[in-house]
């Protein structure tokens, strides 16, 4: 019997948890990938092991099928990063039009590092949580993006990768709404109450949505997601009692 075998780029965020979910619905065995750059928001990586410790409750299926976790030093890649997620500096829009948060290449050094440890640990297939839909405009998190990388990976390593994205076409409410039908209220409230989606790293802060500064673009994002979820019909998706 063949084994279906997964890796998630797994950060600790709304979008990476749901998206390792998905995963644990449909493959075998699923382990996570991590990377330390030096991120302004590094309480990420506390809430990263968080979610993996308490994930197993929730579902006998999750208990199973959840494999190792794998942390990578990228340092260098902060080093090298003049933006406002690897430095204190303000979060705005540069002059290229896109925010200041936005750490060139970041998406596609993850993967390059992400698909080597998968040729190591003989996954087949790579799963992160990108989206083009609702996002703050970053060209690595595009579908064009990840395709090409599937492409270019695939040819470097002369082994098939299929790189998987859940949520490319779904905006924040819709990614509730999907860790509710995946998970129903036991996996929504660890979506709200353990990830992390603030730019600034702050945890201080609990709104119904989650923690955060409530300020910056990904607290922005995620409340007016959850907003959204929240008025959605109840014919459209699953029940949203809190």
């Amino acid at each position: 019997m063949t084994t279906s075998r997964a890796l998630v780029l797994f950060s600790g965020g709304q979008d990476s948890t749901v998206a390792l979910a998905w995963a644990l619905e449909r493959f075998d065995s699923v382990e996570t990938i991590g990377f330390d750059y030096g991120q302004r928001h590094r309480i990420e990586l506390e809430c990263r092991l968080t979610i993996r410790d308490r994930l197993p409750a929730l579902s006998p299926l999750y208990k199973a099928r959840l494999g190792p976790d794998h942390l990578v030093d990228l340092s260098a890649l902060g080093a090298i990063s003049d933006t406002a997620l690897t430095r204190e500096s303000e979060i705005a829009f540069a002059e290229t039009g896109l925010p200041t948060t936005f750490v060139p290449g970041r998406n596609l050094i993850f993967l390059s590092f992400a698909a080597a440890v998968a040729y190591r640990r003989n996954a087949k297939h790579i799963v992160l949580g990108v989206c083009e839909t609702d996002y703050s405009g970053y060209p690595d998190c595009r579908d064009d993006t990840i395709k090409a990388m599937q492409v270019a990976l695939g040819l470097g390593l002369d082994r098939r990768l299929v790189l998987h994205t859940p949520l490319m076409w779904r905006d924040k409410a819709q990614t509730f709404a999907l860790a509710h039908a995946l998970g129903g209220k036991p996996l929504l409230d660890l979506v709200i109450e353990d990830s992390h989606s603030c730019y600034l790293g702050d945890r201080t802060q609990r709104h119904g949505w989650g923690f955060g500064c409530g300020h910056c673009p990904a607290c922005e994002l995620r409340a007016k997601g959850y907003a959204a979820y929240l008025a959605a019909p109840d014919d459209t998706g699953p029940s949203h009692e809190s």
